[in-house]
């Protein structure tokens, strides 16, 4: 039997759907295997509860969480899916890298260099997308 979802879990996927995509989806989805309660968590409070309120609009909140990553210094992952949610919402390579270069000031040069080098990995995932789509139907 199907376990019921509740209404901030559905708007909570809703918002993160909006911003990441299937892949920011599987990404807590593929979490509930093991800790489903975390993904749920994750669903209801920082994207049901946080994400949709009124006092920031979604590209400045991206901004705000991008900030955040960069200075902890150690959460790859998460840099790398809301650097991708950042350019989904609105901001341009070179807003985000300059971003990047303020945060050296106050985070340190560490934080900001290995900040960096997800951002390339980004920045060529994103140019690239319509150079493989081209080249899958052109086979």
């Amino acid at each position: 039997m199907k376990k019921k979802t509740s209404a901030l879990y559905r708007k909570g996927r809703r918002k993160l759907a909006q911003i990441h995509g299937a892949r920011g989806l599987a990404a807590i989805d593929s979490m509930t295997d093991i800790a489903p309660d975390l993904a749920r968590m994750v669903y209801e409070f920082p994207f049901a509860q946080i994400y949709t309120r009124p006092g920031l609009n979604l590209k400045a909140r991206q901004l705000g969480t991008v900030a955040a990553l960069v200075a902890l210094g150690h959460a790859r992952p998460q840099l790398k899916a809301h650097l991708h949610g950042a350019l989904k919402v609105g901001w341009t390579k070179n807003e985000l890298v300059e971003l990047i270069m303020q945060i050296a000031i106050y985070a340190g040069f560490p934080s900001a260099l290995n900040a960096l080098v997800v951002a390339r990995e980004v920045f060529a995932e994103v140019t690239d997308r319509p150079a493989r789509r081209r080249r899958l139907k052109q086979s």
